[in-house]
């Protein structure tokens, strides 16, 4: 093994994680996820997360540095994300990051999420490494962003995101209105098992005509959570069971149905034959399935990191990092804070000016 040892610090929503490698070798991916505490509430409460941030944060790290079979001081440099994300939850773990980094006179990278959702493809082992240019659909509970990324540590732009609701987001609220527990997008999965995808014909947001001009790499999920909930509501007025496996299943077609095809339309506008699906939306098997034989059909290679590097984790934020430094990349200063709206374009932040 060879490259930087890393540590890599990630709070910016409810789950906790800190990873540590080496260049491109994962030794380590801990995260303690504070969801149950959220659960009575049907959704993150950001000074909720917070105060488990706090908690979790020191037990976090000495497992992650007790599987990774390393101390403290062996480390090379301490990353953290510094956005985008919840600004409490960010502060908790910029906070630890730069006492750590000072503590132990290391460099200090601050890095972006959404970037590092990219670089966790990187820590796969057994596969060949990743080709640039690529597309990148990442879809998770607070992000739905469709990137095209000519380079990892150098650039990444914007195609289109979320107009309101992230894709998570609404997941969690339509298994409200169905009475399924949070995180909605097992238990719509768990759902829609049995159920007929085609069974109701729910609207795809921003797929019209009249919106691809403006929004063709966009993403809107509220209008489809309003049509479920109308939907839901006429049942019950007229006295009729509302059939859940048919409405969640349709539900999930919708969402999914957008996001494939808004990913396959950007990757044959620009000529780029290669996909990649990250953030813990893509742990539900429709999407996947969906989005793999489509891409087959459309010449497209799909790449898709190991499931549990697909959720928040700190493993991805270290792989940045590690990138970044392997680039010769100068660290950044401690001028920088948390970021809750951090730009995607923004990789690293504070960056020191070389002398």
């Amino acid at each position: 093994m060879s490259g930087p040892l890393v540590l890599g610090i990630e709070t910016s929503c409810d789950e906790t994680g800190i990873g540590i490698v080496r260049g491109r070798t994962l030794l380590s991916n801990t995260i303690a996820s504070s969801m149950d505490e959220h659960a009575r509430y049907g959704g993150v409460v950001p000074e909720v997360a917070a105060r488990a941030h706090l908690e979790a944060l020191q037990p976090a790290i000495d497992a992650a540095l007790a599987e990774a079979g390393v101390g403290l001081h062996e480390l090379d440099a301490v990353a953290v994300t510094s956005g985008p994300g919840l600004a409490g939850a960010l502060m908790v773990g910029v906070g630890a990051a730069k006492g750590l980094a000072v503590s132990l006179d290391k460099p200090l990278y601050a890095v972006n999420h959404l970037v590092g959702h990219i670089a966790a493809d990187i820590l796969t082992a057994d596969s060949a490494p990743l080709e640039y240019p690529t597309i990148a659909l990442l879809v998770s509970g607070g992000h739905t962003s469709l990137l095209h990324v000519r380079d990892l540590t150098t650039d990444v732009e914007l195609l289109g995101e979320t107009m309101d609701d992230a894709a998570g987001e609404a997941f969690d609220k339509v298994a409200r209105l169905l009475s399924l527990p949070y995180p909605g997008g097992p238990e719509i999965d768990r759902a829609a098992v049995d159920g007929d995808p085609d069974a109701i014909r729910f609207p795809r947001g921003l797929s019209r005509a009249s919106d691809l001009a403006a929004h063709r790499y966009d993403f809107s999920f509220s209008g489809l959570k309003t049509a479920v909930a109308r939907w839901v509501e006429r049942c019950e007025a007229d006295g009729v069971e509302v059939p859940l496996a048919d409405v969640a299943a349709s539900f999930r077609e919708a969402v999914v149905d957008v996001l494939v095809t808004k990913a396959l339309a950007a990757c044959a506008d620009l000529g780029v034959p290669r996909l990649l699906l990250g953030g813990g939306v893509i742990a539900n098997r429709r999407l996947r399935e969906v989005a793999l034989s489509r891409a087959e059909a459309a010449g497209v290679t799909v790449r898709i990191p190991p499931l549990s590097l697909c959720t928040d984790n700190g493993a991805m934020i270290a792989a940045l990092a590690a990138e970044l430094i392997s680039s010769g990349r100068p660290p950044s200063t401690l001028a920088f804070g948390a970021d809750s709206t951090l730009p995607v374009t923004e990789i690293q932040i504070a960056e020191a000016v070389p002398a």
